[in-house]
């Protein structure tokens, strides 16, 4: 079964609301004109609940099949990023500094698409929940929406997401059992010393060589503590300290982010961290100040919901287009906050050669949409059959 026919006599329409929503972007939690084009949207498909304001501008829409059965989640996130445009495409972002760099706008066409088709033949049993999330880039909406209740308040039972993938052919699918993204956590150190003029540094207590020290040091944790097989990175990213050449200055501060895929390589990430820092602050006599964010889980598939999932996308574009063993990526996602409530796996999408993820020149694919939109709808009619 290829791509809808249904669906793909919607690809004009599908194009038209993709282009507008990527003309508009919006940021983390502010996704109120966005909310408010799905919301039309869904209106006019005939949905048969609404329900908005969740997450600050999150909504949940109910589609009821044809009998009793379960509820099934499908989620699409709808935030874009702080970066300047520079596709020069005709639908380019019309707000300065702001562009859809990631692919929400066709991730939400895609669910949008499905539910189209949804309210029209509803060839299933039970009902579907679509979840339109704000701020998945930063901010963490797909945990504020669990805690907020949508998973009981709906009673869904498993949930679904896909995310495109540039340079993956076009209409390929790849996923994984098991952790498929990494968990994010994020620290920032200030270091305090004595400072003073360079020539007399006998009389100074220098950051800049006690930051150079322990970034030294923290590059051994993954290396000397985390088993081989457990892959993990620790990057610093930022180092900010001093003013002038003659200056050993009196502070400083580094930044970095930390990832893995188990929690307890995870904590393990963070007890060392915090052991090499303070301990090369007393070796140095200074003083280091840690701020340790804890951020995203890792995203991870339930076994059976992905064997599900990938037997569906070999449907939509058959079996050599779908790679169920993929490698897992170091990139985060907190749709991990809705696996971590409810079984369902995350997909990812190829939507051909082009810039990638987070990059100006980036612009999601529209000739893809029709296959996530397919794959989201028969996702529901096989996994909730009459």
């Amino acid at each position: 079964m290829p791509v809808l026919n249904r669906i793909a006599s919607y690809a004009g329409e599908m194009k038209g609301w993709r282009h507008h929503l990527h003309a508009n972007p919006e940021l983390e939690f502010d996704c109120h004109k966005t909310a408010a084009f799905i919301v039309e949207r869904l209106r006019e498909f005939g949905v048969d609940e609404i329900h908005e304001g969740i997450a600050t501008s999150g909504v949940v829409a109910i589609i009821d099949g044809r009998g009793p059965g379960l509820v099934i989640g499908l989620r699409a996130d709808m935030d874009a990023l702080p970066i300047t445009e520079i596709t020069g495409a005709e639908h380019a972002s019309q707000v300065p500094g702001r562009m859809h760099a990631c692919g929400h706008d066709g991730h939400v066409t895609m669910l949008l698409g499905a539910a189209k088709y949804l309210t029209e033949t509803r060839n299933f049993t039970g009902s579907v929940a679509l979840i339109f999330q704000p701020a998945e880039e930063e901010g963490g909406g797909g945990e504020v929406m669990v805690r907020e209740g949508i998973m009981d308040r709906f009673n869904i039972a498993r949930v679904f997401g896909i995310h495109n993938a540039p340079n993956l052919p076009l209409g390929h699918f790849q996923t994984t059992p098991g952790p498929i993204m990494a968990s994010v956590d994020t620290a920032y150190v200030t270091v305090t010393g004595l400072g003073g003029h360079a020539a007399t540094p006998h009389e100074c207590v220098d950051p800049v060589v006690a930051i150079v020290a322990m970034v030294q040091a923290l590059q051994t944790i993954i290396p000397r503590n985390v088993y081989a097989l457990d892959e993990a990175i620790l990057s610093v990213t930022m180092i900010h300290t001093g003013s002038a050449s003659n200056i050993i200055p009196e502070d400083g501060t580094f930044a970095a982010t930390i990832r893995a895929f188990r929690p307890d390589v995870r904590e393990l990430l963070k007890k060392r961290f915090h052991e090499i820092v303070e301990g090369t602050a007393a070796a140095f006599g200074v003083k280091a100040a840690i701020t340790y964010e804890w951020g995203y889980p890792a995203t991870i598939n339930d076994e059976k919901e992905t064997g599900f999932a990938a037997a569906v996308a070999r449907e939509i574009s058959g079996d050599q287009a779908v790679n169920d063993t993929s490698n897992r990526e170091m990139g985060s996602e907190d749709f991990s906050y809705m696996l971590e409530a409810r079984p369902g796996s995350y997909l990812f999408l190829g939507i051909g050669p082009g810039a990638g993820l987070h990059h100006a020149a980036y612009d999601f694919n529209d000739e893809a949409a029709p296959y996530g939109a397919s794959f989201l709808a028969r996702l529901v009619e096989r996994a909730q059959p009459l």
